[in-house]
């Protein structure tokens, strides 16, 4: 967006973030994130053309380059150009701090990955990395199902066999309702174990295979299940390729427990992401994280059909959304978008061709490392607007937070990938 210059110019003297007591403010001087980043990706860069060899540019039998060559350049193209409005200031209600510091980590390396958290009474379930569905009882930890096919280590490689379990629900009389990356969408008795299989992933839907189910929310009656297939062309072992190449390939689903049908309800989303029925149950939430926005598709009554935006332009990329006691929204973000500061995804957004050269040269797991550990939720009211956030910067105590799930005066934070789960306090934030 064009701005007045007098704006720009002042932002210049915005006050430094610190993100953590003991150190300088992280984005000081010249040495920014941004520059580090570009000086990786620079190197990089020299010393591949420095190892090529100069005649492969320049052959005298032909007058272009190499088919490998080209066909190496042109794959670039494929990355999406899109536009995110300049992130948010942290400041107000966004204004960073320590909360999230407070909260108990639980299970530390019983639990990896506990994606989402649901609770029925004191009960409380969570899926894990490596394809399993667990209780939670005091300090113990049962195993009560399993979705895919062991042996299961929670490696990349065994992910699409032994399952991924994400979303996961309370429906009707205590049975649960799971979605799984890779398998699709389940009903789990979490007395017997039994578990039933509603919709198959890989299945075609609506012309396209459903490739990466995502979360899920159920209807009071248990009549209708409403959930989220990111993408049709990714799974969600390569999220970050998803994220980078922005395709709006994401839909929202809609699944009749008694006619066994499934209705595509909206698509081109991009990276459509967690998902929550509005108390009236006409309507549901539904994380856009690439674009950094929370969308609200009707789903029944007069607007069936139709979707507008709930809040736009977060201070970083939503994950999963669950109601608060005060009857608005938690959102957990993925990562974040620091202002000021530097978002690399941001920064990418409008050069699709150094986004597809960045993972032609690195792969997703040194890709994290550029990711801050920067950890955040934030209460929305009923109505999109902010009403409090919980930092912690760099991660310390609770990092990578997927989901907030309150419960009995206490948040529990969900995890794509740490080994734990966080318990905090509200009484004390």
């Amino acid at each position: 967006m064009n701005e007045p210059e007098g704006l720009r110019f002042r932002r210049l003297n915005r006050p430094q973030i610190i993100t953590d007591e003991l150190q300088e403010p992280q984005y000081k001087g010249t040495s920014t994130y941004s520059g580090k980043v570009f000086r990786v990706i620079l190197v990089t860069l020299g010393g591949s053309v420095n190892n090529l060899n100069p005649s492969l540019f320049f052959s005298p039998a032909v007058s272009i380059f190499p088919e490998a060559l080209f066909n190496f350049l042109s794959s670039f193209l494929s990355s999406c150009l899109f536009s995110l409005s300049e992130p948010p200031l942290m400041s107000g209600c966004y204004e960073p701090n320590f909360k999230l510091r407070e909260a108990q980590r639980l299970f530390e390396d019983q639990l990896v990955g506990p994606e989402s958290i649901a609770n029925f009474g004191d009960l409380i379930y969570t899926g894990t990395a490596d394809g399993k569905i667990v209780k939670i009882e005091g300090k113990s930890i049962t195993v009560i199902a399993r979705l895919g096919k062991p042996p299961c280590d929670g490696s990349r490689e065994q992910e699409p066999s032994c399952g991924r379990p994400l979303g996961i629900r309370v429906g009707p009389n205590g049975t649960l309702f799971v979605a799984d990356a890779y398998l699709g969408l389940f009903k789990v008795n979490p007395v017997t174990g039994e578990v039933t299989n509603l919709v198959s992933a890989g299945q075609m839907v609506g012309g396209r295979r459903l490739s990466f189910v995502n979360d899920l929310d159920v209807t009071q009656d248990g009549r209708k299940v409403y959930f989220t297939d990111s993408s049709s062309r990714w799974q969600r072992r390569d999220y970050l390729h998803l994220i980078m190449e922005a395709t709006a390939d994401g839909r929202v689903l809609e699944y009749d427990t008694e006619t066994k049908e499934v209705t595509v309800l909206m698509e081109n989303l991009r990276f459509a992401n967690g998902i929550q029925l509005f108390p009236d149950e006409e309507s549901v939430l539904v994380a856009e994280t690439t674009m950094a926005r929370i969308r609200r598709v009707h789903v029944s009554g007069l607007n069936k059909g139709g979707m507008d935006t709930f809040v736009d332009n977060l201070p970083g990329f939503p994950d999963n959304i669950r109601r608060s006691s005060s009857g608005g929204y938690w959102v957990a973000m993925s990562a974040v978008r620091p202002n000021p500061g530097f978002s690399m995804l941001d920064f990418l957004a409008q050069k699709p061709w150094i986004k597809k050269l960045i993972f032609k040269l690195f792969s997703q797991d040194v890709l994290m490392k550029f990711v801050p550990r920067y950890s955040l939720v934030i209460e929305l009211h009923e109505s999109g607007a902010c009403m409090r956030s919980f930092h912690d910067p760099h991660g310390m105590v609770a990092a990578y937070v997927s989901e907030a799930h309150e419960h009995y005066g206490h948040l529990y934070l969900g995890s794509f990938r740490s080994p734990y789960l966080c318990k905090l306090d509200l009484s004390k934030v």
